[in-house]
């Protein structure tokens, strides 16, 4: 079985569990689907992804390729959907791999926990990542795809600039003031005072 820079399929889980929390059976079904990336794409290229979930899928992602958020070989465009896009960084052509919900069918256990028709108490663990790995490849469809251009711009290293609204530095192609201070990001906390100053 395809372990990526694991040694075997219990290495794989212990570092899943490590790094995810958990032995997640999305992360196992990662393990799937990069493998599958992996017969679909031609040797020797460098590989990014587009992955559309924030949940497990990502994570297992990072520990399987040299592709994660920080070094920006892995892009979150959150759909929802179990699935991501491999791609050839230079020519932008790969595969869209997605979990098939025709096929999840056919694998009982991994159906009702993907599905979740079965209350999380009530699953078996071992029974859902056994399914998963009787079925491997199988669970998925892989779609030859194109990623739009501009995924493929390598933005040029430049020095960060000051906002002039909040005083913090920012890249200068978000704009003339930070994306924070334009309201393009949801605010996510609120500033604390304690004896008339902020915490």
């Amino acid at each position: 079985m395809f372990c990526g820079p694991f040694s075997s399929y219990e290495e794989f889980l212990k570092e899943l569990e490590r790094f995810h929390g958990k032995k997640a059976p999305g992360g196992v079904l990662a393990l799937h689907m990069v493998a599958l990336a992996r017969e679909h794409l031609p040797e020797g290229i460098l590989v990014d992804v587009i992955c559309e979930t924030r949940k497990c899928l990502a994570d297992a992602i990072q520990l399987l390729t040299p592709c994660t958020v920080g070094n920006h070989w892995m892009k979150i465009v959150d759909t929802g959907r179990f699935a991501a896009v491999f791609y050839d960084k230079q020519t932008g052509e790969g595969v869209r791999i997605s979990l098939s919900m025709e096929r999840l069918k056919e694998c009982r256990a991994v159906n009702e926990w993907f599905l979740k028709l079965v209350p999380k108490k009530d699953q078996d663990l071992e029974a859902i990542l056994d399914g998963i790995n009787r079925a491997g490849g199988r669970l998925f469809d892989v779609c030859p795809v194109e990623v739009a251009p501009g995924l493929l711009e390598v933005r040029p290293k430049v020095p960060p600039v000051i906002c002039p609204v909040c005083g913090e530095a920012y890249p200068p192609y978000h704009g003339p003031v930070c994306r924070g201070c334009q309201g393009v990001t949801e605010s996510y906390y609120r500033e604390l005072t304690v004896s008339g100053t902020k915490k």
